[in-house]
């Protein structure tokens, strides 16, 4: 009986590391989709999720210029994209998402 106690003792203290460890890769993970970016012509930061993701796929669409990589993209490109994107606030794309 004491041996079984233990061996589940034993398991129990090995699994702790492990789960402790899949959460802080989720954490990492999370954060690598948020990225921050700065914009330098309006002196702030912004967030970079999936709501500011959904924002960039229509600027190019309304250009027709094809899916690339925010990252990927030449500075002046980037700072274009910021331009319209303060012209462009949320209530302005998606009048009745809340």
């Amino acid at each position: 009986m004491f041996r079984t106690l233990g061996a589940c003792l034993l398991g129990a203290m090995l699994c702790g590391p492990a789960t402790v460890a899949l959460r802080a890769d989720d954490e990492h993970h999370d954060r690598e989709k948020e990225r921050r970016y700065y914009d330098n012509q309006r002196k702030d930061y912004h967030q970079w999720n999936e709501h500011e993701a959904r924002a960039y796929r229509r600027w190019l669409e309304e250009r027709h210029e094809k899916y690339r990589n925010f990252t990927s993209l030449q500075r002046e490109r980037q700072e274009e994209y910021w331009r319209w994107r303060h012209s462009h606030p949320d209530t302005m794309l998606w009048p009745h998402e809340r």
